[in-house]
């Protein structure tokens, strides 16, 4: 696996750990589908200002829109509307720590659907970084009993979504490139987003002039929605699937550091511990299980 793709991992983490809060903030005034609407806008108008200064091509003739349209749905739209209308029952820490069973429903929706092949370091991967969150969160047994049940379905419902869209995007969308795939994400979620916020809630204009609302729609759209799909794209281009959704167990230890840099939090050893484990985990789900050696052939 190419060594950057280790890098795009940790920086694209560093851009999503803050989008949860985010979220979080942004909800109150706009609704589930309006933040939906809204990441996907302000995502879709920063990709496209990359692409015309990089002068990367649309290829709009050349999409398959029912496809793209299809995936966008899937892996964009309706799971950050779940996500968003999640946090209005559970805090944005915990909604984080749930958004890391993304690589679990990957693997399992790619292997019992696609029969994609999986190897050990995948599972033992997934095991040890999911062990490295709940040491860095110190998840106990009480304070999982005490989770809100609907908020709960929601961001699990959501999670599912990422595990069938990321494995949807490497089979169905071939043959774009990472720009042309998040332009394409994000145009189409727009539109799914933008038509639900309008029929099924209110969307109050005048709160868009918010100062602090524009700043967490730059940071959430343009940054999270925008430069970070077109990471998370090449991931999948350049890894796999399954390794894109890695990131999701590095969320929790970025939105720490944010803590930390930001609003002078504590972080503790169990925290340092965790970030450590997880880290190891990611490692060992990107290692390629060794193909064994050629067996001489047997002399008649």
């Amino acid at each position: 696996m190419p060594k950057f793709v280790y890098a795009a991992l940790i920086l694209l983490s560093l851009i999503w750990g803050g989008s949860f809060y985010f979220i979080k903030v942004l909800v109150e005034d706009f609704g589930s589908w309006g933040v939906s609407f809204l990441r996907s806008a302000f995502g879709l108008a920063a990709v496209t200002a990359i692409m015309l200064a990089m002068r990367k091509p649309f290829g709009l003739r050349g999409v398959r829109w029912p496809a793209m349209a299809f995936v966008a749905i899937v892996n964009t739209a309706l799971p950050w509307f779940l996500i968003a209308h999640s946090e209005t029952r559970l805090d944005s820490g915990l909604a984080s720590i749930l958004n890391a069973t993304t690589p679990i429903w990957t693997i399992v929706i790619g292997v019992s659907a696609f029969r994609a092949s999986s190897n050990r370091y995948q599972w033992l991967g997934i095991a040890v970084a999911f062990a490295g969150v709940a040491l860095l969160l110190g998840i106990t047994p009480s304070a999982v009993s005490s989770i809100d049940a609907a908020g709960l379905l929601l961001m699990l419902s959501a999670t599912l979504c990422y595990g069938l869209g990321s494995q949807l995007s490497k089979r169905v969308l071939t043959g774009y490139s990472m720009y042309q795939l998040t332009f394409g994400t994000l145009l189409c979620s727009t539109i799914a987003s933008g038509i639900m916020a309008l029929v099924a809630e209110p969307f109050p204009v005048e709160r868009l002039a918010d100062g602090t609302n524009l700043l967490m729609l730059l940071g959430l759209g343009v940054f999270g929605s925008g430069v970070g799909y077109i990471l998370f794209y090449y991931i999948i281009l350049a890894a796999s699937a399954e390794i894109a959704t890695m990131v999701t167990y590095l969320v929790p230890c970025t939105a720490l550091v944010w803590a930390y840099t930001l609003l002078g939090e504590r972080i503790g050893w169990n925290m340092l511990a965790g970030l450590v484990v997880i880290l190891g985990g990611v490692y060992l789900a990107g290692r390629k299980r060794r193909a064994l050696p050629a067996q001489p052939a047997a002399k008649a």
